[in-house]
Order: C-alpha cells, then sequence, then structure tokens
C-alpha cells in the first residue's frame, strides 16, 4: 500500500493522510475539522473505490466556502490516483 498526505487549504482539518492499494482507499484520517463528521467519511470510505470516491465528494462545498473536507479529499485522491 502506498501513503499519501495533502495538506489542505480552506478548511478546518489541516491535513488528510490515506492509503491506496489497488485502487481502494485506506486507513484515511483527518488531522483537525469536524471530528464526528470526518470520521464518519473515513468509515464510510474503508475500502472504497478511490476514483468512485473522488466522484461523489469532489465539488462539495461547506457552508459559504469554496471548499470541504471531502473536496479536498476528494482532489487529494485523484492526484495520487496519477502518481499510482
Amino acid at each position: 500500500m502506498k501513503n499519501f498526505t495533502v495538506k489542505t487549504q480552506g478548511t478546518c482539518a489541516r491535513q488528510i493522510e490515506f492509503g491506496l492499494e489497488d485502487g481502494k482507499l485506506h486507513n484515511i484520517h483527518f488531522q483537525g475539522g469536524c471530528p464526528g463528521n470526518l470520521s464518519a467519511i473515513s468509515k464510510l470510505l474503508e475500502g472504497a473505490d478511490a476514483r468512485h470516491a473522488v466522484e461523489l465528494l469532489k465539488g462539495n462545498t461547506c457552508g459559504d466556502k469554496a471548499t470541504s473536507c471531502a473536496d479536498q479529499l476528494a482532489k487529494g485522491v485523484e492526484e495520487a490516483l496519477t502518481e499510482e
């Protein structure tokens, strides 16, 4: 499994870590942000197809912000997929 770290921009979470193995997401961890919601996202996406997760989450916003923790995860996963 290859591990990745994303430094977020414009969100309460400062950083997101996750692993990719055979196109599947694993061990997603947010540093900062809303613990309940982000823990739920991590659990729901464990073992999920990374490309499908990007489709679901990319473009989601938080309030009046142009992004969200979920959107930042999607962008990081999308970038990681190009490296894998």
